[in-house]
């Protein structure tokens, strides 16, 4: 499976996922159509799903133009999200699987951005692969979704819940959001060595205008304060030793930041 990263609007993602035995496509949080029917005429393929994690209108602008060109995919969404997203037909909860091409998804129900996100992670088939999670708005690099419909336990459990997949999982989530996220990382975890390498290599990436997705589970739990809620220095930078009030303080101080 070939993941193809298509930068859309100011600084969002949309993945493309290539089954090259198949030459079929599904496409992750299309939030605009065109440059996903430009991928995929480029490879010659057939789009054969929209795999949305939440119903922001950046993550799912496009799913009414593709199923104009493609009316017989499958659209996938959470079950919670029931009428938010266009044209759903499959409602998927925590624990779900899901097929592309040779490869198998679990779902997992991570709320706290939303109160219906769901996450999709795809697991190896062969020792040489890693598993790709694509976690739209839930866990970002360096950072975490806000909390527009969820809570801070909610997020908390979301994000203890992607953190305990391999530390080789790549991450695709949906922003480019990694340097402002490191830049708030060092204001509440300053003697961390592992971020501070980490924010400098970013620097240098965004500089070339390169992304700095994907990700990886071991990377971000080594240097994402939001992974590190019962770390006694983000506990300190937040004066709590309570991890669901360290998310909220981190987060609070993060939207202000």
């Amino acid at each position: 499976m070939q993941v193809y990263r298509l930068p859309i609007l100011s600084d969002n993602y949309v993945f493309l996922l290539h089954d090259r035995d198949r030459n079929l496509a599904a496409v992750v949080d299309p939030g605009l159509a065109s440059p996903v029917l430009q991928q995929i005429q480029a490879l010659g393929a057939k789009l054969t799903a929209i795999l949305n994690t939440h119903h922001h209108h950046d993550h799912i602008g496009g799913n009414y133009e593709l199923l104009q060109y493609f009316p017989q995919i499958k659209v996938y969404g959470g079950s919670e999200d029931r009428g938010r997203i266009p044209g759903q037909k499959i409602f998927l909860k925590d624990g779900d699987r899901i097929t592309f091409g040779d490869r198998s998804a679990t779902i997992f129900f991570v709320p706290g951005h939303t109160k219906a996100h769901i996450a999709y992670y795809f697991h190896p088939t062969k020792p040489s692969e890693t598993g790709e999670l694509f976690c739209g708005d839930t866990l970002f690099g360096g950072g975490c979704g806000r909390l527009f419909e969820g809570t801070p336990a909610q997020m908390l459990a979301s994000l203890n819940k992607l953190q305990a997949l391999p530390d080789c999982t790549r991450i695709w989530c949906a922003h480019e959001y990694t340097l402002k996220n490191l830049q708030f990382a060092l204001t509440v975890d300053r003697d961390n060595l592992d971020l501070q390498h980490r924010c400098t290599e970013v620097k240098a990436v965004r500089s070339r205008n390169e992304p700095t997705i994907p990700s990886s589970i071991g990377l971000e739990k080594s240097t994402n304060p939001f992974l590190r809620c019962t770390n006694p220095s983000i506990q300190l930078a937040t004066n709590t030793t309570d991890p669901v009030e360290t998310l909220a303080r981190l987060r609070g101080m993060k939207e202000m930041f």
